[in-house]
């Protein structure tokens, strides 16, 4: 399985550029044709030197990479929210760092939630480095988390270490679900073990996540999004709002 149409979203921020390198990188390796959007949010005099600063560095990651690509402008959006529709990963920064500022309010959240594609959330401080080397699942049994794990299947499979972790109200709660999915990720290749978190009240799902020892030299996260619409606005589910906003690592989400 592989990713075989990939969208980026772009701005005149730096770390844009790092998301660029990022899904360059994923296309190469999936053989994966490359779609950039830029989501800048700008108007008037700033907008033009903003949408040259955008092009200007995605023609210089891309120049010789030798893919396939599609380059969209800020002036189209329709266009831009019209592909999310029709592939098959979307890189996008998080609701969070110099990207919020600029990028258009309300195109990451229909990518999101209304595309049926998953997204691939990069931290604001992303720098490269291994993605999906170890990953850790974040499993409540639920819809969103399967569809989560089935878009992730590409990172899975080539996964050196799968941790799917759980967070209960009571001792192995998840257990049982968790067993099965180990067995469901088996089927395709991918090895996998369970790490069961009790839940005491003495931590945040998201902080047990980020205090267990297989989290902590992880290098991809995937969850379920849940909740509704806006994440750049802080309307969306109070969970995925804060694994979305976490500073340490990419995290692939599915609604």
């Amino acid at each position: 399985m592989a990713y075989k149409d990939i969208l980026v979203y772009l701005d005149p921020t730096a770390e844009s550029v790092e998301r660029l390198k990022l899904a360059v990188a994923l296309a190469k390796t999936h053989g994966a044709r490359l779609i950039a959007v830029d989501a800048s949010a700008a108007t008037g005099a700033e907008e033009a030197d903003n949408a040259a600063v955008t092009r200007n560095g995605f023609d210089g990651v891309v120049r010789d990479a030798g893919l396939k690509t599609l380059f969209v402008p800020a002036d189209k959006p329709g266009e831009g929210d019209a592909f999310t529709h029709c592939v098959d990963l979307v890189v996008a920064p998080a609701p969070a760092g110099s990207s919020r500022e600029v990028v258009r309010r309300g195109a990451l959240d229909r990518a999101l939630v209304e595309s049926g594609a998953p997204m691939l959330i990069l931290p604001p401080d992303w720098t490269g480095g291994t993605l999906g080397d170890k990953i850790v699942i974040a499993w409540n049994g639920g819809r969103e988390a399967l569809r989560a794990v089935h878009d992730a299947m590409p990172f899975l499979e080539k996964a050196r270490k799968v941790t799917v972790f759980c967070f209960s109200s009571r001792p192995s709660d998840l257990r049982a679900s968790a067993a099965m999915l180990v067995e469901h990720l088996a089927v395709h290749g991918v090895a996998a073990h369970v790490s069961d978190w009790t839940n005491t009240g003495d931590l945040t799902a998201i902080e047990a996540l980020f205090a267990s020892l297989d989290t902590q030299d992880a290098d991809l996260v995937v969850a379920g999004a849940f909740g509704h619409s806006r994440l750049y606005e802080g309307l969306f589910g109070g969970v995925s709002l804060d694994l979305m906003r976490q500073q340490s690592l990419p995290v692939l989400m599915s609604h």
